[in-house]
């Protein structure tokens, strides 16, 4: 009888705490008390994710406050088993599905919401202000995605992002030490990542905006990454802004790339998007990734690829190291692919840079590369044997040069088109041609900041960050060492 009265108490302890949980949070409880108890530390009320909602009292303060974002079409059917996964963990209305709700309308709801109720004395909400954090899920498009919304919400205070890897190539995740393999998505194994994202060290890394000015020829048939949009002037230089013309404007954090690589990536996406039911998972995407490189004819572009659509031929290329300052940049003509490069990490993981010694940065001017000194690397490469050399011990592209800005204009009549791509997201861009008398003019340059949580394994190296391994360099021939520091007590 003892016993079974015991049992009876167990039971209904558990129903009166599930019962708790339902009418605070507003949810069936659809996990353990166990569980609920844990997730707790990420739990944000409704009254803060809902429009019109009034503040309701009762509601601890959540150690680390999360808004996740995943778009369910990533990685196969991963993205939504990481949604699935997320809305059991949490509360389903701090979760988005980026196919179903576009980042810009929640996170404005939200904020508006955190700002209104602090105004009106919420402790809870002046918190989670403090200590909020986003999680994305997605490929390199889907982080990108996020960080420009972030960006342009001009916050006081940013809250740093996690990039979870659901794409192909992943670099942007690989950068800060989130991986390049799709994560698991059973609750185990999302409740490890949301440690991890609760664990991780904020970093700030440099935002590039994007200036393309071309002709408008009313027929809209360019069709340009997410990140590019038509505005009515383009730039504060006046080169760049005359009647007559389409400006568009966007941002990379990662690369822009022009040339062979991006052709590849754009037959790739072009089938993706046509036959979606071959790109199932991250493996089979890599695999059909590979043979494009190889039917683009990457490996043979001496004799498939014309000399005309080398770099050199098709653009005359300035850069700004200094504020005002355009110089002349030279690319070799055997140049067919260039990268504007503000992370260490490109084609899955490998870094065109590479780790140049400290006699060679001397004699070049340059300095170490840092995601935050307001710099980006300008890297050019042959062909697809010239890019086997990354997989070496100190492989590297053909360094061109650093910079704090480049403008690339386009030779009428070089080519009818040229493929560029932005953060993973290629196009194909029409150029003029020989009796056009309006040029193609691209110009990027330094666009603020954005916080990103990086965690201990993080290979991007930060000048202002205290967690972030420092470079030390010992002269041995033309090879750098790097000695990564610990952080001093």
């Amino acid at each position: 009888m003892e016993v079974k009265s015991w049992v009876m108490f167990k039971m209904l302890k558990q129903w009166f705490q599930d019962a708790f949980w339902k009418s605070s949070a507003g949810q069936e409880p659809e996990t353990s008390y166990s569980e609920v108890e844990f997730l707790k530390e990420y739990y944000i009320p409704d009254y803060i994710l809902l429009a019109d909602s009034e503040v309701k009292q009762g509601y601890g303060i959540p150690e680390c406050p999360l808004i996740v974002f995943a778009n369910s079409r990533s990685g196969g059917q991963l993205g939504g088993e990481v949604l699935q996964t997320c809305r059991k963990l949490l509360n389903k209305n701090q979760v988005f599905d980026l196919v179903e709700r576009e980042p810009e309308t929640v996170l404005h709801q939200i904020f508006s919401n955190l700002e209104k109720h602090k105004q009106n004395g919420d402790i809870v909400s002046t918190e989670i202000l403090k200590r909020l954090r986003i999680v994305v899920a997605g490929g390199d498009g889907t982080a990108g995605w996020i960080f420009r919304v972030v960006s342009e919400l001009k916050l006081t205070k940013q809250p740093p992002i996690a990039t979870l890897p659901l794409g192909t190539g992943n670099n942007i995740p690989f950068s800060f030490g989130w991986g390049k393999k799709n994560p698991g998505t059973d609750v185990q194994s999302v409740k490890a990542l949301l440690e991890q994202v609760k664990c991780a060290n904020e970093m700030q890394i440099d935002s590039w905006h994007i200036a393309m000015n071309m002709k408008d020829s009313g027929e809209g048939s360019v069709e340009l990454p997410q990140s590019l949009h038509p505005v009515h002037r383009a730039s504060r230089d006046v080169k760049l802004n005359n009647e007559g013309f389409r400006t568009f404007h966007g941002g990379f954090w990662n690369y822009f790339s022009m040339g062979m690589d991006a052709q590849v990536s754009y037959a790739f996406h072009s089938e993706r998007k046509q036959h979606p039911e071959k790109f199932k998972n991250q493996l089979a995407n890599q695999r059909m990734y590979a043979k494009f490189t190889c039917v683009q004819g990457w490996f043979c572009a001496s004799f498939l690829h014309p000399s005309s659509r080398n770099i050199a031929q098709l653009a005359n290329v300035k850069i700004m190291k200094r504020p005002g300052e355009w110089i002349d940049l030279h690319i070799p003509k055997s140049i067919r692919s260039i990268i504007c490069l503000n992370l260490p990490s490109f084609s899955g993981g490998l870094n065109p840079w590479g780790s140049p010694s400290r006699k060679k940065l001397h004699s070049r001017d340059l300095t170490p590369p840092y995601v935050d000194d307001g710099l980006f690397e300008v890297v050019g490469f042959r062909d697809g044997w010239h890019g086997l050399i990354l997989f070496a011990p100190n492989g590297h592209g053909t360094r061109l040069a650093q910079a704090n800005g480049i403008r690339f204009e386009f030779h009428k009549g070089a080519a009818n088109h040229a493929f560029m791509r932005v953060d993973g997201e290629p196009w194909k861009q029409p150029l003029p041609v020989a009796v056009d008398n309006t040029p193609v003019v691209i110009e990027i340059s330094h666009s603020g900041q954005v916080s990103v949580l990086a965690t201990s394994t993080c290979p991007s190296n930060s000048s202002s960050t205290p967690f972030s391994p420092r470079r030390s360099y010992k002269r041995s021939g033309d090879t750098e060492e790097i000695l990564v520091e610990k952080k001093n007590a």
